[in-house]
């Protein structure tokens, strides 16, 4: 099979879908690996790095599309990328479709196998693709939201951790999954006052008794949100339904009661946010200010640590891309019912419930053969 790996687009992404080693690894179960020239640079790894261990760089992404079977990419395709789809091409990538009627009904009308690395889920139900991107965030949701707390950057003018005779920064985190287990403990090591909140109680009571002393649990209901968003100075949007839209948890008219200067980082933004003002912005312009709260929407945070981020996300990536080009999808999705769940389009019929329901649009399971 011929994987190809075109460098990304997305505005400040840094990542690249597959590192030497994998490629060696794909040589070796008889593959061809096509990389676009200049694919890796953001994340450190140069052409004669890919070279050196078999793969074909080629001089533009549209020689990729045209001549891969399967491409490996990290985030969704854009308009751009979309109409250069083949007819029966299988796209193994971030999709977040929930996210965007244009790019679920793009994707869905190329005729094409989109399978989604964030509903991929493991024999234990956890999901292996998204984990290692999510604990990235979480760690730089606190980074972010710290710088965004100067003053310069029209944050409250609030150190994190505080110092000696002034208090530290209060942070509530909205989610205790890996991005809020990540967050809460970054921003405790740094001095923070921090709140999380879940709606499992079981999920609560272990980082209960994992958590320092500076981390309180408290469950999650509308009224504990608006009470904590009064004494917040950094709140972390950590909420994720794999493949759905996030559930809205932050009002606009919450915002009237919360701190001038107060930042918001919602992580999820590209499952389109828990907080209503949320909107996807970009490294290079990644906050806007809504009733004197300061909020932060990059949806493609990790791209900012290319080579962090890549060898964290091809770690977990590379054993289903040898699986699929092993096996061809259909096979491998029969082998394994956690790889089919990452199938979200195929073929023009919508195949993930949530993302069909996100739009209205007619919802086929998925039946590997």
């Amino acid at each position: 099979m011929i994987i190809g790996v075109p460098k990304e687009i997305k505005s400040d992404e840094y990542r690249v879908a597959v590192v030497p080693a994998g490629v060696e690894l794909l040589k070796r179960n008889g593959h061809r690996v096509i990389i676009e020239h200049g694919a890796g640079v953001g994340s450190g790894i140069s052409d004669d790095d890919f070279t050196k261990y078999g793969a074909e760089m080629v001089g533009t992404a549209g020689e990729v599309w045209a001549r891969a079977d399967l491409i490996c990419k990290v985030k969704e395709p854009l308009s751009q990328e979309i109409k250069s789809i083949r007819k029966g091409q299988v796209l193994f990538t971030y999709f977040h479709f929930a996210a965007s009627r244009e790019l679920t009904e793009g994707v869905r009308d190329a005729d094409c196998v989109a399978i989604a690395y964030e509903t991929i889920f493991d024999r234990q139900g956890r999901l292996p693709l998204l984990a290692p991107m999510s604990e990235v965030a979480g760690k730089m949701s606190i980074q972010e939201g710290a710088k965004y707390l100067e003053k310069p950057m029209e944050g409250r003018g609030i150190l994190l951790g505080g110092i000696p005779g002034v208090e530290p920064a209060n942070v509530l985190v909205i989610g205790g999954g890996i991005v809020g287990t990540c967050a809460a403990k970054l921003a405790a090591g740094l001095g923070a006052n921090v709140v999380i909140m879940d709606v499992d109680l079981y999920r609560l009571r272990y980082l209960d008794d994992v958590m320092p002393a500076n981390v309180s649990t408290v469950y999650s209901t509308d009224e504990a949100i608006r009470r904590h968003l009064e004494t917040a100075d950094l709140v972390i949007g950590a909420v994720l339904i794999p493949g759905a839209r996030c559930p809205m948890l932050v009002k606009k008219s919450y915002l009237a009661h919360m701190k001038p200067g107060a930042v918001i980082v919602d992580v999820g933004v590209d499952q389109g946010g828990c907080c209503e003002t949320t909107r996807p912005t970009t490294h290079r312009d990644p906050t806007y200010v809504v009733d004197g709260v300061v909020h932060y929407g990059v949806a493609n945070m990790p791209g900012a640590v290319g080579r962090t981020s890549t060898f964290g996300l091809t770690n977990a990536t590379i054993p289903y891309l040898v699986k699929l080009a092993n096996l061809g999808y259909q096979k491998a999705c029969g082998e394994d019912p956690g790889l089919a769940a990452g199938v979200n389009i195929l073929h023009g019929k919508i195949t993930n419930q949530p993302v069909a329901e996100a739009f209205g649009l007619p919802y086929t399971p998925y039946q590997p053969k």
